[in-house]
């Protein structure tokens, strides 16, 4: 469900990719410094966004090394350090991480899932006092989010967003809790989650149908069980409408925020690259629908 929030390459200045790049790099080191290697494998485009959203609403300056990488060997990346904001998208990233092989082992029974959670189990189960709070209400809105998926009941698709989308909130806001503008992140964050949870659900649609999986918009829109190349012709412009809403709302609470740096960065993601992820998948649908016909 992770990896839709980037920027629009095209439409960046040179210096904002490559800052982009260095919060992206540092959020893969700070990953690896404080909950080891598996961790690694969850990073992802939205934590990210995540690290440079929450960093920029801090006046300090950021500190960076040039050092080599193990996943590009052949010269040196930028990387962002002692960053306090992309260490809490790193807790953020591993504990998701660590929830999402729980639902997998209990889903599939697969070991290879348990053997993974237990990697970083230490790492979630804190006993920082500060962070608590965080792990019970992720814990407890992804169990709520599950439960409803694996329900026969119907649904509208607001009503099974809120849940990913009230997380996302949450986490986002949270970081900044004790802040005046913490019901602007959380308006970001919401309307953020209700996008990548719709977002996600559209681009894995015909794999969905085809395999029999849950899929939120087939369960909310598919009332009369059509073949996928029906129903997709039918519901595209109500998602894509659903989706051009929420990234709308994202930029209007981005608006509301005391930004001190990456303003262009951020409104390049929010602005273009939303758009730009949202017209791939459209793209790659009719494909897929062009070529079943």
């Amino acid at each position: 469900m992770f990896g839709y929030v980037m920027p629009c390459k095209m439409e960046l200045k040179i210096r904002d990719y490559e800052k982009f790049k260095a919060y992206y790099c540092g959020l893969c080191l700070s990953l690896k410094n404080n909950f080891g290697n598996v961790s690694r494998f969850a990073l992802n485009y939205d934590m990210t966004f995540l690290g440079v959203l929450l960093d920029s609403l801090d006046k300090n300056k950021n500190s960076y090394i040039n050092s080599g990488c193990i996943a590009h060997p052949i010269g040196k990346r930028l990387k962002i350090v002692d960053n306090k904001a992309i260490d809490y998208a790193a807790f953020c990233n591993t504990s998701l991480m660590y929830f999402k092989l729980l639902d997998d082992y209990e889903d599939n029974n697969s070991l290879h899932s348990k053997l993974l959670s237990l990697t970083i189990k230490k790492f979630v189960k804190t006993s920082d006092i500060n962070l608590k709070p965080l792990i019970d209400y992720m814990e407890n809105k992804l169990n709520e989010l599950y439960t409803l998926e694996k329900s026969l009941e119907s649904f509208s698709i607001d009503e099974i967003s809120d849940k990913f989308a009230d997380l996302t909130g949450f986490i986002i806001s949270y970081y900044y809790k004790e802040e005046e503008f913490k019901d602007d992140l959380y308006n970001l964050g919401y309307s953020l989650g209700r996008w990548i949870y719709i977002i996600d659900a559209y681009d894995d649609l015909e794999e969905d149908m085809r395999k029999k999986k849950f899929n939120a918009i087939n369960k909310a829109f598919n009332e009369g069980n059509l073949p996928y190349e029906e129903f997709v012709s039918l519901i595209r412009e109500r998602v894509e409408l659903n989706l051009i809403l929420s990234a709308d709302s994202c930029l209007r609470a981005l608006d509301n925020l005391p930004l001190a740096k990456n303003e262009e960065l951020l409104y390049n993601i929010l602005q273009l690259g939303l758009m730009e992820k949202m017209e791939r998948i459209k793209i790659r649908s009719e494909e897929k629908n062009e070529k079943s016909l």
